[in-house]
């Protein structure tokens, strides 16, 4: 199996290809954005090509509490992303207010337009969307056994207030289902701990890692080809700040270097 460690452009400065640059040289295999601005598409890909990289695109659907927008919004990013040639679309769908009958028509219609476009999606379990709970994400994954899972458990236990103890059938469904990975730890009252490598957390992190693991190894038990891991902390806002000042509390790419490395050793073998 393959195993690609990808670097989020979130929380990056400079040009795509000062990005680019400095996540190869750093050891990373892909890139992880929305489709970038400001560049030609065979530009971008023949920079990709020069740094040996693969590349992961992002994008979310858009619209009310109803399937239409959503799906809508769904179908014509996905044709857009397919143009930057991606390995994997991750995508943040539809909101956490929809109805379960709106939820059947807009999954229905993404899975839909995923295979008539022929893209492999990852729909990502965050606040504010369909997915932000193990359990609602486990309905749908019920519903739709086509249905993929970027796995970002980080969100679930901030919902939950919990290690997901009480949703382990719900969790067990997701991680059989995850095909891609953002690697970041969060607690109790929020999706990101401070600094993951401080012995302060060393809690959630191992819980974290254990889910991740999981995931992994049945991936290589089913025989997939790929395996996509994106270390995802992000900048102020997400990442704490000293009161008045906002400076950071950590250094970002330290971090999410750190959990790359760290990653990369538990993923050998593969």
């Amino acid at each position: 199996m393959n195993t690609i460690i990808a670097k989020a452009a979130w929380g990056m400065e400079g040009s795509v290809e000062r990005q680019l640059e400095r996540i190869a040289e750093a050891g990373y295999t892909a890139y992880e954005s929305p489709p970038p601005t400001g560049i030609a598409v065979e530009a971008f890909r023949d920079l990709l090509d020069g740094y040996g990289l693969m590349y992961i695109a992002q994008m979310h659907t858009d619209g009310s509490l109803e399937a239409d927008g959503h799906a809508a919004t769904f179908r014509e990013r996905l044709l857009r992303a397919r143009e930057w040639s991606p390995v994997l679309v991750n995508c943040h769908t539809g909101r956490d207010g929809m109805a379960w009958e709106e939820q059947q028509r807009l999954f229905a219609d993404a899975l839909q337009a995923e295979q008539d476009i022929g893209v492999r999606v990852a729909h990502e379990t965050h606040r504010s969307r369909c997915a932000f709970t193990p359990w609602t994400t486990g309905r749908l994954l019920r519903e739709f056994p086509a249905l993929k899972l970027c796995a970002d458990f980080s969100h679930w236990v901030c919902v939950t207030e919990s290690f997901l103890e009480r949703y382990a059938a719900d969790v067990d469904l997701a991680i059989e289902r995850s095909i891609h990975i953002h690697g970041r730890i969060g607690y109790f009252h929020g999706p990101q701990v401070t600094d993951p490598r401080a012995p302060e957390a060393a809690g959630e992190l191992a819980v974290h890692e254990s889910w991740w693991r999981r995931i992994y190894e049945r991936s290589l038990e089913r025989g997939e080809p790929l395996f996509t891991f994106t270390p995802e902390f992000g900048p102020p806002g997400y990442m704490h700040v000293i009161p008045y000042t906002r400076q950071p509390l950590a250094d970002l790419w330290e971090i999410n270097d750190w959990m790359r490395r760290r990653s990369a050793e538990w993923m050998k073998g593969g």
